[in-house]
């Protein structure tokens, strides 16, 4: 289906003012107080806002409670095995890199089986957007300590407490060849939230969003206190950052003055304990893309295909 939009197709254009009704499909089934919810919106709103033509936007999902959000957008999706969301985007954006790209992923998906996939991704550096959901369990089937689990969480498959300590998927998505975005932010602050979510797609490769979200089903205690106080976030600030109005800076007690194109001190404040650091960890806009290096030959004919085909083979026929 994604064939039919194809920018060398001969389809009709028509000028619209996209609104968000166009972005939105059915209903979200996320259990209420879900941080899922502000996200979905979140991603409607900056779709709206960049006036994304819904039928050249593609969100690629894996499995899990972050798996739903393809049916809740009204654009082209794929919901996909466990852990292969990027993988599947990647052929996406490879053979169609006119299209608008959102990966939708969640710690167990990405962080598990889905970690050798995510550390490809990162390294071929497409452009689209990475949103990790991470809330530190397996939501969807019902409570299992997941690799983003603090130490001691108690779950059906560790009820004495985890033992291993977690991956911090910011320091290992930093320690990455070929990284060029990295970002976190939460659900709760719906104004940090979009301005990272736009940052991102307007990044020129990767860009890699970690998403601290609320799961009141089952870690209720793991995000509950931080959300209601303001003071557990720490906002990394600087001009290229994430550009937030002076009215939402103001809710804001902590701040870290931080450059995004220094990526030791982006690993250094990924490793904050003391609190939440929402921001722009690292950005570099000059990284290869192999998206770029994959649609060279986008423009051809079948019949141009075939005959540089032929010609590529004449050089070792036999004479």
């Amino acid at each position: 289906m994604l064939l039919q939009t194809h920018e060398f197709c001969s389809v009709p254009s028509f000028d619209h003012d996209y609104g968000m009704e166009d972005y939105g499909k059915g209903v979200a089934r996320w259990c209420p107080g879900c941080g899922g919810h502000s996200i979905l919106t979140t991603v409607q709103r900056v779709c709206k806002d960049m006036q994304y033509e819904p039928e050249k936007t593609v969100v690629v999902s894996g499995i899990g409670c972050s798996g739903r959000f393809p049916h809740y957008m009204g654009t082209y999706g794929f919901h996909g095995l466990h852990g292969r969301a990027f993988p599947v985007a990647s052929g996406v954006k490879f053979r169609r890199p006119d299209l608008n790209v959102f990966v939708v992923t969640g710690d167990g998906d990405c962080c598990s089986i889905g970690a050798g996939h995510w550390v490809h991704a990162i390294r071929y550096n497409m452009k689209m957007v990475a949103l990790l959901f991470d809330n530190g369990i397996y939501g969807l089937t019902k409570k299992q300590t997941s690799p983003t689990s603090p130490l001691d969480t108690h779950s059906n498959t560790h009820p004495k407490g985890s033992i291993l300590p977690p991956i911090n998927p910011l320091q290992t998505t930093l320690g990455l060849a070929n990284v060029s975005f990295v970002a976190q932010t939460v659900d709760w602050n719906s104004a940090h939230l979009y301005a990272t979510i736009r940052k991102a797609a307007e990044h020129p490769g990767l860009a890699f969003v970690r998403i601290v979200q609320r799961c009141p089903a089952f870690m209720r205690d793991l995000y509950g206190d931080i959300a209601v106080n303001p003071k557990n976030l720490i906002l990394l600030s600087h001009e290229n950052g994430i550009d937030l109005k002076p009215k939402a800076r103001k809710a804001f007690g902590r701040v870290i003055e931080h450059d995004p194109s220094n990526i030791h001190k982006a690993r250094e404040h990924a490793e904050i304990n003391n609190g939440i650091p929402i921001g722009l960890l690292y950005q570099n806009t000059d990284n290869v893309r192999y998206d770029e290096y994959g649609a060279h030959n986008l423009g051809m004919g079948v019949e141009e295909k075939k005959q540089n085909l032929e010609s590529l083979l004449d050089q070792y026929t036999t004479r």
